[in-house]
């Protein structure tokens, strides 16, 4: 394999398509690794989380006879309560999922020779490794432990948080039955009572056309819990907003709105990719609070995926009750430190 180092911008744009191809082939395809997604994240550092004097791009690609076969999507930055590191692009607060982008026989190979490229590199800012939002399954764990116990390096693993997940049955009515007999009566409930009062409407957007627009009203939405409007900083929303100018080809990207009689109630901003629905965040209008429309909107995005053929409805960070409720299966995030 070939190793490179990249740190300028333009370098890095001139991938994207190489970038994306690799992404869809690697052995973790999140949405979160796409191009814009990541590109979108490093223009605002992932809403102001990190600092633009203190950060430098470090990827490090590879390749064999030419093409393109791992990237280590890795910048340097440092801040009070977090020493110097090479770490993530889009860790920590803002990205469900990361990892490494490679083909999946060529994972263990690039690891090793990346650990070397890291030793022996002197452009590198620093040689040690601070990596987040790894899923807790991920062959990234093992074999970095493995490789770091081979070099007689500190390998360090942190549990961060949960992240649970529905996998879906055939049929809407073998999920129900998944449920205990409280959650199946109240979600049929709240269906029978919101369609009894309302006029209902489920409405996807998934075109390059009004995404701006849409993502605009969404953060709206995001505004009315207090929780969500301490985080909507100026730098949040310009990430945010980045999803419509950064993403040519959205095809991950959905937007699905519940209307009731006409109005927006609740909406959820998702992906979907790798037969999964990845829900990454949601906001609703407390005028219609007695509709439980967030509620009633995630039971339709489930009855959704499962005729869709999708195989999950990825709930992703946090252990927010509903969505055991639900029937969501925990899973972990964890971080590891190598040095």
């Amino acid at each position: 394999m070939e190793l490179t180092l990249i740190t300028s911008e333009k370098e890095w744009e001139e991938l994207r398509p190489e970038w994306d191809e690799l992404v869809s082939s690697s052995f973790r395809p999140y949405p979160f690794l796409q191009f814009w997604y990541l590109f979108n994240w490093w223009k605002s550092l992932g809403g102001g989380e990190w600092s633009k004097v203190n950060s430098t791009l470090q990827i490090v690609t590879a390749r064999e006879n030419g093409i393109l076969v791992g990237i280590a999507p890795l910048f340097f930055s440092y801040k009070t309560g977090f020493e110097p590191a090479l770490r993530f692009i889009g860790q920590i607060e803002v990205t469900d999922y990361l990892d490494f982008i490679c083909l999946p026989d060529k994972l263990d190979e690039f690891l090793r020779q990346l650990l070397d490229f890291i030793d022996l590199n002197q452009d590198l800012k620093t040689k040690k490794l601070e990596l987040a939002n790894i899923q807790d399954e991920s062959r990234t764990i093992a074999l970095l432990e493995g490789l770091c116990q081979q070099r007689q390096k500190n390998f360090e693993l942190k549990v961060l948080q949960p992240s649970p997940a529905i996998h879906l049955p055939a049929t809407w009515e073998e999920y129900l039955q998944s449920l205990n007999k409280k959650q199946r009566h109240e979600m049929r409930r709240k269906a029978r009572n919101v369609e009894r009062d309302y006029q209902v409407e489920l409405v996807f957007l998934e075109t390059s056309s009004n995404i701006e627009d849409e993502t605009k009203r969404f953060i709206e939405l995001m505004r009315y819990a207090e929780k969500k409007a301490a985080f909507l900083t100026p730098e949040t929303e310009q990430f945010l907003l980045g999803f419509a100018k950064n993403s040519e080809k959205p095809a991950c990207l959905q937007f699905a709105s519940l209307l009731l009689n006409g109005e927006q109630a609740a909406a959820y901003l998702n992906f979907t990719c790798d037969k999964k629905l990845w829900v990454y965040n949601t906001g609703w209008n407390p005028e219609f609070s007695k509709a439980s429309p967030g509620w009633v909107l995630l039971g339709k995005l489930i009855q959704w995926a499962i005729e869709n053929g999708l195989d999950e409805v990825d709930l992703m960070r946090g252990d927010e009750e509903y969505k055991y409720r639900f029937g969501g299966v925990d899973r972990h995030v964890v971080q590891v430190v190598s040095e």
